[in-house]
């Protein structure tokens, strides 16, 4: 692997350090939204959170942002720890922004104190649109001059659950004036009579994002806040705020921002992976098809594989598109190197093998030629295997490696057979294959035979030992490789209704107790994952990614 210099984000910490800071003072935190499950993009920033607390053995905090209580739910936050345990990390303290309630509260008494907020009565509307636009400026809310005791007594108020539910905000008292439009006298808090996930009914009041967030950090020491570009406009908030709370001398946490990288046929906004949840596209969060983390691990996907991917796409300061394939390559560089070789096969046709005389035989093939330590297993051979429907015609040209008439090819770590003639159904449909096997052509036997040469290698699955298993296979979720792109349509336009294709195919009876999440190569077809839906009646497979980059062109 190239060694990589250090990226932008870690070249403003060594600047720091050079500056004044000192290496205790350095602190680090992962503050998702608990509205949704983490994706593909929040591997990225977890990635960078806890990479940077190990390189400086610095603390982590995963703080939940939980601010607003009418989209979050208990089931996300459980999701968004166990997706980081999973990833491999540990943080140092678990916060939430609700532990600081009060203390927001008391400093946004202190505004109002100072002149630096007030209560606004306006409605929505109004608001929105005395703000102006990007061209020209707002104008001041007729309530923006209100006095300290009566903004006091509103807001007071507003706590106390007195305001009716919409009524009145409180506003941060800035510049209606300003070219950024997030300065322009931000809204603090709204009136919000809704139970809160982890305070019940203690409040009635809730703080917006660009209040909470920056003082979360404060309160907490953070020395480093690194979130994506959309809120490169917020820093000049982020910093107002902080210079209104804080004292002389004290650190503050630096804001600085990274671009989003994006991953072609997916979409990575929870809102809308929400919208493929609510709208029964997919089956669930973790459907297999989600980029969310917990449907790549479900797919069959590995931390190591994942963290891989953000180690490799890097940090940058512009987005992009990164290709779905890249993140294909980096699950097929680790489990190639860690998945049990297995066989299955997927659209079974009949072999019988006529001059075979032996009730059965189990003989010995590697677990995985990438680890000599994972060592070899037994699989049973008998008269009458199933082979790949598409490893077989009747007449082929010399570049069909695989079984045809009057042909032979090796069976995996078994015989060399040959195709002598077919039985076909009525509309011609070849049901069973009839061949011929050389005895003395086993693989390993040492006997010359066995190391006699043939062009085709197959894998097969003994009849009267393979055990049915139901095979699912993916392919992207969308039709383009970036369904947001077209500004006539929505990215529900480009659902693949191909996505999912569900088969009945035969396993090897080693996998009989294959575990949930326990991960394979099917000889030949690609890796799979054991899926949740399992059951000691009937295993269900996941096709994490085929063995090469050999998916359909959808998008051609």
């Amino acid at each position: 692997m190239i060694e990589k210099g250090p990226n932008f984000l870690e070249q403003i910490i060594e600047k720091d350090l050079k500056e004044g800071y000192s290496k205790e003072e350095l602190k680090f935190r992962f503050p998702p939204e608990p509205n949704g499950y983490l994706h593909i993009g929040h591997a990225s920033a977890i990635h960078l959170n806890f990479g940077f607390g190990k390189k400086y053995n610095a603390p982590v905090n995963l703080r939940f942002d939980d601010t607003n209580p009418t989209k979050e739910e208990q089931e996300y936050v459980d999701a968004i720890k166990e997706d980081i345990k999973w990833l491999g990390y540990e943080w140092d303290q678990e916060l939430y922004a609700s532990d600081y309630f009060q203390q927001l509260y008391e400093w946004a008494v202190e505004m109002i104190k100072n002149g630096d907020a007030y209560v606004d009565s306006q409605t929505s509307e109004e608001i929105a649109q005395q703000k102006g636009t990007p061209t020209q400026p707002g104008t001041n809310s007729p309530y923006r001059d209100r006095s300290v005791e009566e903004n006091l007594r509103l807001f007071e108020a507003m706590k106390n659950g007195e305001t009716p539910e919409g009524k009145d905000v409180l506003r941060a008292k800035i510049d209606m004036s300003s070219p950024n439009m997030l300065m322009r006298d931000p809204i603090m808090y709204r009136s919000l009579h809704k139970p809160h996930l982890r305070t019940g009914e203690e409040w009635k009041i809730y703080p917006m994002y660009d209040w909470a967030h920056g003082e979360s950090d404060f309160i907490e020491d953070i020395s480093h806040s690194f979130c994506t570009l959309e809120f490169l406009p917020h820093r000049e908030l982020y910093n107002w705020f902080l210079e209104k709370i804080g004292k002389e001398g004290e650190l503050k946490p630096k804001q600085r921002e990274f671009a989003r990288r994006n991953l072609s046929h997916s979409v990575v906004s929870k809102r809308k992976l929400a919208q493929l949840v609510e709208n029964g596209i997919v089956e669930s969060w973790d459907d297999p098809r989600m980029p969310t983390i917990s449907g790549l691990r479900r797919r069959g996907y590995s931390p190591e594989s994942i963290k891989n991917f953000a180690e490799s796409i890097g940090i940058a300061k512009r987005e992009n598109l990164i290709d779905m394939a890249h993140l294909e390559f980096c699950a097929r560089e680790d489990l190639n190197k860690t998945s049990p070789r297995v066989m299955a096969v997927l659209d079974p046709v009949r072999v019988v093998i006529e001059n075979y005389e032996k009730e059965e035989e189990w003989l010995e093939t590697e677990n995985n030629p990438e680890d000599e330590s994972a060592g070899t297993r037994k699989i049973p051979f008998s008269k009458e295997l199933f082979i790949e429907r598409e490893d077989f015609r009747e007449e082929a040209g010399r570049k069909f490696f695989r079984l045809k008439l009057g042909k032979e090819v090796r069976l995996k770590s078994a015989y060399i057979i040959k195709a002598e003639r077919v039985d076909k159904d009525e509309v011609g449909n070849i049901m069973t294959i009839y061949c011929t096997y050389d005895p003395k052509s086993r693989s390993g036997s040492g006997t010359p035979e066995s190391k006699r040469r043939v062009k085709g290698t197959l894998h097969w699955v003994s009849a009267k030992h393979a055990i049915p298993a139901e095979i699912r296979l993916y392919d992207r979720l969308f039709t383009v490789p970036d369904p947001e792109a077209d500004k006539e349509k929505t990215f529900l336009d480009f659902i693949n209704p191909d996505s999912l294709k569900v088969v009945t195919g035969f396993i090897e009876p080693s996998l009989k107790t294959a575990k949930v999440l326990e991960r394979y190569q099917f000889q030949r077809k690609g890796y799979f994952c054991v899926d949740k839906d399992s059951t000691e009646e009937k295993l269900v497979f996941n096709r994490t990614v085929p063995l090469r980059d050999s998916w359909k062109k959808i998008d051609a």
